[in-house]
């Protein structure tokens, strides 16, 4: 199956001379296929595509035996061995000119980068996502059917078959679970972190209770915390927080949780709110990886139980709100509450209609979620 060009594909091919490139992201979001075409092959056996996973690879890469006359390395989940940040170090220092080293691999490489010797100053890191309405160039309300229906995952939207999108599905957590966290995490109670798996989509767009969750499982409240950020670092969930600001009594703690596969949300409702996470998540991490700002995805809760589904924070500071309704309804009068007393610049009503109206520079605007990705320039 060949896949369109990805998002990021010119902006590594312009770090690349510089700096090492990391590639991090989900389990089958891409990143070989991705790292194969900057190799200009689709050929997995390609000498400079190097597979930690892979016997022979391994070999390779421990004596140093790096394929010569090759002007791009690629270094595939050699995170997983104990000492790679060395290792990685000792071949970008010692690099020909001109060479050039990508490292992927399906856990946060940020997180295993740190520690140990530091690779501080030495590489780039870039997140890659599943495909959203503006990476495939076409808003039409086919797009997204297909998008909300298989999720944004190459294989089975491309696919677009519901028994092959749960075989898939059942098959990546399995793999998530019972090789990448057991091989990088040390967790030993793998059966319940798959039941802990299980009990997350029906909580999809609602506040995280962790008690809940402990109760359930019957441990530790520190250890469910522990086991949702492993799940988080293999990108299988991410967590949105409140936002805190002193002009309104908003809610400190609770987390909303929602997947990287949004298709694995229960029902319409939620599977949408996902869908549009995944969509600001996504555009959050591009501009902070590629222009160096902090970008931030939170949302908007007060005591009052007023709020408002997303707040997207460039530097500290609201760039633009949303909210998520699956039907044509008036603009939410608590959008107006909130942009008034933080002063957001935009808020927009997404649905999954046809209707726009209203006005973004005094209250907020309605509009079709795929307008809304055109408009802002979302990737």
């Amino acid at each position: 199956m060949e896949l369109p060009a990805r998002y990021l594909t010119p902006l590594v091919q312009e770090d690349l001379p510089e700096k090492m490139v990391f590639l991090g992201g989900p389990r089958q979001v891409g990143k070989t296929t991705f790292s194969l075409s900057l190799l200009g092959t689709g050929d997995r056996h390609h000498p400079a595509y190097l597979n930690w996973d892979v016997f022979a690879d391994r070999q390779i890469i421990l004596n140093s035996q790096l394929p010569a006359k090759q002007k791009l390395v690629v270094f595939d989940e050699i995170h997983k061995y104990t000492r790679w940040r060395n290792l990685v170090k000792g071949f970008y220092d010692k690099r020909a000119k001109g060479s050039q080293f990508l490292i992927t691999g399906s856990a946060r490489l940020d997180y295993y980068s740190k520690g140990g010797d530091s690779l501080h100053g030495r590489y780039h890191y870039y997140r890659l996502h599943p495909f959203t309405l503006p990476e495939l160039d076409r808003f039409t309300k086919k797009d997204e059917d297909a998008l909300l229906r298989f999720g944004g995952f190459p294989e089975p939207l491309f696919r677009g078959s519901e028994k092959f999108m749960r075989r898939w599905r059942l098959a990546r957590h399995q793999r998530v679970i019972y090789e990448d966290l057991r091989d990088l995490e040390n967790i030993r109670e793998m059966s319940l972190i798959e039941l802990l798996l299980s009990l997350l989509p029906e909580r999809v767009g609602s506040v995280l209770s962790v008690q809940s969750l402990r109760e359930v499982l019957q441990t530790a409240h520190e250890t469910v915390e522990r086991w949702l950020t492993a799940l988080e670092n293999m990108y299988l969930v991410f967590r949105v927080a409140p936002y805190t600001a002193k002009q309104i009594r908003g809610v400190k703690k609770e987390k909303k949780l929602y997947f990287w596969d949004w298709a694995t949300a229960p029902d319409e409702a939620a599977r949408f709110e996902n869908m549009v996470a995944s969509h600001l998540l996504k555009y959050c991490h591009f501009v902070e990886d590629s222009e160096g700002y902090k970008m931030e995805l939170k949302f908007l809760r007060d005591t009052d139980g007023r709020e408002i589904d997303f707040l997207v924070l460039r530097d500290g500071k609201p760039e633009f709100a949303v909210e998520c309704k699956t039907g044509e309804k008036q603009l939410s009068k608590r959008i107006e509450y909130f942009k008034s007393r933080l002063k957001i610049p935009e808020v927009y009503q997404v649905h999954r209609g046809t209707r726009e109206f209203g006005d973004e520079t005094t209250t907020g605007i309605v509009l079709p979620f795929r307008n809304f990705c055109k408009y802002k320039k979302l990737v």
